[in-house]
């Protein structure tokens, strides 16, 4: 974990979002020692990925069936500390994807997100905290794409600006996947 708040603590915000979050983020690695676990009802870690295509022209999404809307891929740290393992992970359990690499091992951006109580599985999860953590990731967009239906109804590759207006969530179009766009237009520059 002291590898993981470091790297938090020295990331480069982007903006005031990512700066507050981030402070908030490194507070709570510091105070809660089940912050990897789900069993923290209030806030728990969480990685998600922006998957790119080879020529970074294309996002992967998917139809996320909690939330009705077209989404990032992401998932719980459930007790895994190395945040970027379980970004990969959750990519290719919900993609089907299989070729799949970071652009790079560093942190792409970081959110606290909101999750309104909702039932899963049959049982009631109080509305809590995802302290998250963003990977960009890179992947073969040729390769065949298989939903996973508990979580997800289709899988699809969108036009990066056509990625952020599939998302039926205005705070996420807006503050999250318009801004991991803008941070890939720089990244691409320096390419």
């Amino acid at each position: 974990m002291r590898n993981l708040r470091q790297q938090i603590e020295q990331f480069t915000p982007w903006n005031p979002q990512e700066q507050r979050d981030r402070d908030v983020i490194a507070a709570c690695l510091g105070t809660y020692p089940d912050i990897f676990f789900r069993t923290n009802l209030t806030m728990h870690m969480t990685a998600s990925a922006w998957t790119v295509n080879r020529q970074r022209d294309k996002v992967l999404m998917v139809y996320h069936n909690l939330y009705d809307s077209w989404s990032w891929m992401g998932g719980h740290a459930d007790g895994e500390e190395d945040l970027l393992a379980v970004a990969l992970r959750e990519v290719k359990e919900e993609s089907g994807i299989e070729s799949l690499k970071p652009v790079m091992e560093e942190i792409f951006s970081l959110e606290v997100l909101t999750v309104d109580g909702h039932e899963k599985r049959g049982e009631y999860v109080p509305s809590h905290l995802h302290l998250n953590v963003t990977y960009l990731l890179e992947a073969d967009d040729t390769e065949d794409l298989r939903v996973k239906p508990d979580e997800n109804s289709g899988v699809a590759w969108f036009g990066r600006n056509e990625a952020v207006a599939a998302s039926s969530e205005p705070w996420f179009r807006q503050r999250i996947y318009g801004k991991l766009n803008e941070k890939l237009n720089v990244a691409d520059k320096k390419r």
